[in-house]
């Protein structure tokens, strides 16, 4: 159930008198100009709060975090950001430009903390992806076998590894002719090809995208192993997710018949 953020995290955000109004992308709630989200991990809610508030990327617009009265920026599990308009839109080339536009900004950055006490299933996908977690159990019908096969396609990869956002996909926001904008950070240390990557992955397996997209970006350093650890990442997030089904597989084995060949 999507519950709103109640008075008092409103009131602390300087948004007491507002109603909230659920926003397509999130859960976001928005009050007036100010947008809220609930804080499911305060430690990376607050690391993703001051890296929007300090970043600067060319082409992008980024939702500057909003403090509590008391100079906080999580209240009751909520964070909050200065609302940006716009939707996600299947404008999937532009998608992988604004990524890389991002993790040009990011590159400096230091590896979060909280990264290496993650144990969601993202973080072990992730792992498993890599081939840095062989423990990892993948139910078969559900992606691991894919998984299995695609896997041995793996050669060693001489990216370098840096904070990206790696879920732009339907996370990006067009609103006309504006720049693209970000409300949020979902925060790997991986290199910025990958984050493209998954990018491409994703608009492939469920955007509708044309099977031209990932030969479009094969310029890219080592573009067939990114999107080769890509589409692991994703058969292994869809393997171990407990609202994955059967059904939901077929866009993943989209992405895998259009990615094999360029492996």
């Amino acid at each position: 159930m999507r519950t709103p953020p109640p008075p008092h995290v409103r009131a602390a955000f300087g948004a007491k008198n507002a109603e909230p109004v659920l926003v397509e992308h999130g859960p976001v709630w928005r009050c007036d100009e100010i947008a809220l989200r609930q804080a499911v991990h305060p430690a990376e809610a607050s690391w993703v709060a001051q890296t929007l508030g300090e970043l600067e990327v060319p082409d992008l617009r980024v939702a500057r975090p909003v403090r509590s009265s008391d100079g906080r920026y999580v209240v009751g599990g909520w964070v909050a950001f200065r609302f940006i308009p716009g939707r996600a839109e299947p404008r999937y080339d532009e998608v992988i430009s604004a990524s890389l536009r991002l993790h040009k900004a990011t590159a400096g950055l230091n590896r979060p903390r909280f990264l290496q006490g993650r144990a969601d299933v993202f973080a072990m996908a992730d792992r498993a992806a890599w081939g840095e977690d062989d423990k990892v159990q993948l139910d078969p019908s559900l992606g691991g076998r894919l998984f299995g096969i695609y896997a041995e396609s793996r050669k060693e990869i001489g990216l370098t590894a840096q904070v990206v956002h790696g879920d732009l996909f339907g996370n990006l926001l067009f609103d006309g002719d504006a720049a693209p904008g970000i409300m949020d950070f979902t925060a790997f240390h991986r290199p910025p090809e990958w984050a493209a990557a998954v990018v491409a992955v994703d608009a492939v397996a469920w955007g509708g995208a044309d099977e031209a997209l990932p030969k479009r970006w094969g310029h890219l350093p080592e573009w067939p192993q990114a999107l080769l650890r890509a589409l692991l990442f994703r058969l292994a997030v869809h393997a171990l997710h407990p609202k994955s089904t059967p059904r939901s597989m077929r866009g993943l084995e989209r992405a895998a018949q259009v990615i094999g060949p360029l492996l």
